[in-house]
Order: C-alpha cells, then structure tokens, then sequence
C-alpha cells in the first residue's frame, strides 16, 4: 500500500504539462484503487487550483466507475439472483456514495406496511388490489408521464424519493416488494413496454389451457396497477405488427431487466447529448453479456 506522503507527491505531479507524465502519474493512481479515494478527497479540497482539482475529479471517477463495472459483473456471473442488488449497482454508477442500508430501509418500510393488511387466504387479486392500495395510494407512486426520459427516472434512489418513475423502475420496485411479501411477481420484457406477470403453477393448474404458462395474470406498475390478461398482451402485440413470442408472455431473468434499465439510460443520456456517459453505461451492459 503506498503511504501518504507518496501520495500527496503523486497528486503535485498532476497539473505537469507533459502530458506523459501525467499519463503515468493517472496510470500509478489508478492502480491504487478505491483505497486512495478518501486521500484524493481530502487533497482536492487542499487545492486552489482548478485543473488539478478537475484531473482528481476524473481519476476518482474512473476508479469508482471500475469497481462498478466489476461489481456487476461478479454479480452476473454468481447468478444474478438478487435483482435489489443488480439495480443497487447500477444506481451507483450515478451516485457512488450511495446509502444502500437507506435504500433497504425505504423498501422495507413499504413491504412491512403491506404485511400488516395481507392475509394469506385470500385470492392473488384481493393480494395485489392490497398491495396496490399501500404502493399507490398510500405513498403515492405514480408514473412519470411528463419527464419520461428523464435519466433519473432510472435511479432507485431519486425514484424512491420523488415518487415517480418509468415504467421499468416503478415495476422493479413493486415486483421487489411482492416478492418480499411471498407473492410470485416478476417482470416480463414487452416490447416498448415492461409489465409484471403474477405466476403462480399450482394455481394456474386449477384454471386450465389459458394458463399453462402459470401466469393467472398481468400488472401494469406504470397505471396503478392495473390488472390483465394474456389477450391483452396478444392486442398489443398486434398493434405493433409483432408476432407472439414466448419471452413476451413469461417472466424474464434479473440480468434481463438491469439490461432494459441500462438500454433506458443509454437512450435517455443520448438524447440529452451526453457521450460520454452514452459510452460508459455501454460498458456496463457489455459487462452483462
């Protein structure tokens, strides 16, 4: 581990004019990992010099947009099992000091006040008309329908906070939070949109040929949780000049859902002109493949 003052001699070779020195320099710095953040901080707020300060900025972005990409690739390969986890990593590509325990608590929050009204004999609809009564009308979640590609709408934090989402994040939330509750909703990958499927086998084995696929239903999280059915799906499809697919009917895994996410944001930065993060969430997808 280098030590302090060999930092700090480091950091005073940042604003060298030759630029191969300051390659090298970045390059030795970056090595470093994420162990050195708290030094470069510290040094930046020493400094009345802008370019250095600017050189800091980005070199202490580069190693936290590293790790992020690391991360979620350690977290495709292990299996993807923990969606809350995928979005979390995501969200601190944007914000990477990012309070998880506060995320965990917020949803936490949420789920406890559902339990409190659930039973567990009654119906998949009465469940959902429950959960949906405490997602929508108690906290008040709702789509984004005047700033829809806004970019924050894809952060679980600001979506959270503000209450409103695309229709990805709004779906992911209340998918996390049923799943939380043991009720078996999960997202499924529509074509311009993203819906939540209630899959139940044991039940849809009662009902017969219309849900062999074990899905007694659909849930749009982006209107209030408006329930539907697999006919619904076929209308739309038709209305995009789309044949049926497997995929569009049944739940999709979490690697497809933080791919979507990562899609939207791709999309949102690029009408918004910005490049260079077009470039980086285009790394973090390449990582999911």
């Amino acid at each position: 581990m280098i030590d302090k003052k060999e930092l700090e001699a480091l950091v005073r070779l940042l604003d060298d004019p030759d630029q191969e020195i300051y390659d090298h320099v970045e390059s030795k710095l970056l090595s470093l990992g994420e162990a050195i953040i708290p030094t470069l901080e510290q040094e930046w707020e020493n400094l009345f010099d802008a370019v250095t300060q600017q050189r800091i900025e980005n070199i202490i972005h580069k190693i936290q947009f590293t790790n992020c990409k690391e991360d979620l690739k350690i977290w495709n390969l292990s299996g993807s099992f923990d969606l809350l986890q995928g979005l979390l990593i995501v969200n601190k590509y944007q914000y990477p000091d990012l309070d998880e325990q506060k995320i965990i608590n917020q949803l936490e929050t949420i789920k406890r006040d559902a339990w409190l009204q659930l039973s567990y004999d009654i119906s998949p609809l009465e469940k959902i008309k429950i959960l949906n009564h405490i997602f929508y009308t108690i906290y008040g979640f709702s789509g984004n329908t005047t700033n829809h590609q806004d970019p924050q709408n894809s952060y679980l934090n600001l979506v959270l906070e503000s209450k409103k989402g695309n229709q990805i994040l709004l779906a992911v939330i209340y998918a996390i939070i049923a799943q939380k509750l043991d009720i078996p909703v999960f997202g499924v990958n529509l074509p311009q949109h993203f819906v939540l499927a209630y899959k139940d086998d044991i039940e849809a084995s009662k009902l017969g040929a219309e849900h062999e696929n074990g899905v007694l239903f659909y849930i749009n999280a982006f209107n209030k949780g408006f329930t539907f059915k697999r006919r619904d799906i076929d209308v739309f499809l038709k209305q995009l000049n789309l044949e049926p697919r497997a995929e569009f009917y049944e739940p999709c895994t979490n690697t497809d859902i933080i791919k979507r996410i990562l899609r939207n944001l791709i999309s949102s930065y690029e009408k918004l002109g910005y490049s260079d993060k077009v470039k980086e969430v285009t790394e973090l997808l390449v990582m999911l493949d």
